[in-house]
């Protein structure tokens, strides 16, 4: 099966027509390169802002509402997108003022389509300080298991490939592919997602799809700089590259980057690979409660 990682800028738009047809180019395009999973970046939908004007787009509180505003007609064209390719999409993530629990602030929203709709959500469920300090967002209050036709997929948004135990529930409960959006400002940031997104796909001997926001976007408030690059990887191990790394595409280079994967690979590696990580991991949990402390305090 092959997968598409996007990486992904942020393009102005005077009207839902031009934010249609870059959507509709962007999926078509990996669509005719035979992709049937496509992953979009986090705060991708944050382009919307764009419908609300400059000082919508310009102001932080005007612009999450703008762009949730208009989740409804994204969603619509996502489920038409993937029923019309026969495909699979993860959305780029925004914001959700739906939840209950969030007292009238945003989650941070990611949707999966398959070609027969709209298969569920994941939120977030860790939050940078940026979300916490100045966006006000709020985490997600559980993870999704997505049971395709296409594979067994959860979804770590961005920081939260960078906390182990999410990705080894998901695992832990059937999935073989993690598909990992993001957004970060700087290499750094980039690189945590990166080095996250590499070892949960070691720990737990699965598929992880990096799929960034690139480039500069300065009339949208928050999303002003960009960095990275799109790749999919796998463990380092039988039936994968010694790297780990699948397929990677440029450091700030828009535009999709595919690899070929098998779910074969990935229950062969789990059964036999050179190292077990996946069986071996609750081997940790009677050591890690057994600390010894030496020496003076």
């Amino acid at each position: 099966m092959k997968i598409a990682a996007a990486a992904y800028p942020l393009d102005w738009f005077d009207t839902w027509t031009d934010y249609e047809n870059k959507l509709t180019a962007w999926v078509s395009e990996a669509a005719a390169q035979g992709a049937k999973l496509l992953v979009f970046p986090e705060y991708g939908a944050m382009e919307l802002a764009s419908l609300g004007g400059r000082a919508v787009a310009g102001d932080l509180e005007g612009s999450l509402r703008e762009v949730a505003k208009h989740k409804p007609a994204a969603d619509k064209l996502y489920a038409k997108l993937a029923a019309q390719h026969g495909i699979h999409i993860l959305s780029a993530s925004g914001p959700a003022y739906d939840m209950p629990f969030a007292n009238g602030r945003p989650v941070n929203r990611a949707s999966l389509f398959g070609p027969e709709g709209l298969l569920g959500h994941q939120d977030k469920a860790m939050m940078t300080r940026f979300e916490r300090e100045g966006w006000d967002v709020v985490g997600g209050d559980g993870l999704t298991v997505f049971n395709t036709a296409i594979g067994k997929m959860g979804v770590n948004i961005c920081y939260d490939s960078e906390f182990p135990l999410l990705a080894r529930a998901q695992a832990e409960a059937g999935v073989e592919i993690i598909l990992v959006p993001s957004a970060t400002e700087a290499l750094a940031g980039f690189t945590r997602v990166r080095v996250g997104a590499m070892a949960r796909a070691l720990e737990n001997q699965c598929i992880a799809v990096h799929a960034p926001v690139v480039g500069s976007a300065p009339w949208c408030v928050g999303m002003e700089e960009n960095t990275g690059r799109a790749s999919i990887y796998g463990p380092p191990d039988h039936g994968f590259p010694p790297t780990g790394i699948l397929a990677e595409g440029e450091l700030a280079q828009p535009g999709w980057v595919y690899a070929d994967i098998s779910l074969e690979a990935v229950k062969a590696v789990r059964e036999d690979g050179g190292v077990l990580n996946f069986s071996h991991w609750k081997e940790q949990h009677p050591r890690a409660a057994n600390v010894t402390f030496v020496g003076k305090s």
